[in-house]
């Protein structure tokens, strides 16, 4: 069964980036769509970006367009999310989840990470 463990969140200063990594134990990590998510205190979990099994194909939700970008290495079984002009608004925490089929709701996603804390100060 494969295992996600996220890493690179922490504590970042208004307007500054940081990339989040996710990698995969197991040898199935390429058959699988990797999706992105956060969920903020309070606040239902939030569907941030999809990449396809081959990373030909990404997908993002519309408030994160031009601000994040999703890109994997299945060679290292890694995927990675990219994030820009990050605003206190974005402190959550952080998941990446796999899923048999390309998708934006939370329900296909089979594997959760235990997630890492990103927070924003202003």
């Amino acid at each position: 069964q494969v295992q996600l463990v996220e890493s690179g969140g922490g504590l970042v200063q208004a307007g500054d980036s940081l990339r989040l990594s996710c990698v995969a134990s197991g040898r199935s990590f390429a058959n699988y769509a990797m999706g992105w998510f956060r969920q903020a205190p309070g606040k239902e979990r939030e569907f941030l970006g999809v990449i396809s099994f081959a990373g030909g194909s990404t997908y993002y939700a519309e408030p994160m367009e031009g601000r994040i970008t999703i890109s994997r290495d299945n060679a290292k079984n890694t995927v990675y999310l990219q994030m820009i002009n990050l605003q206190p608004e974005d402190t959550a925490v952080y998941y990446c989840a796999l899923s048999p089929v390309v998708a934006r709701s939370a329900a296909p996603y089979r594997t959760w990470g235990q997630g890492t804390q990103v927070t924003v100060s202003s």
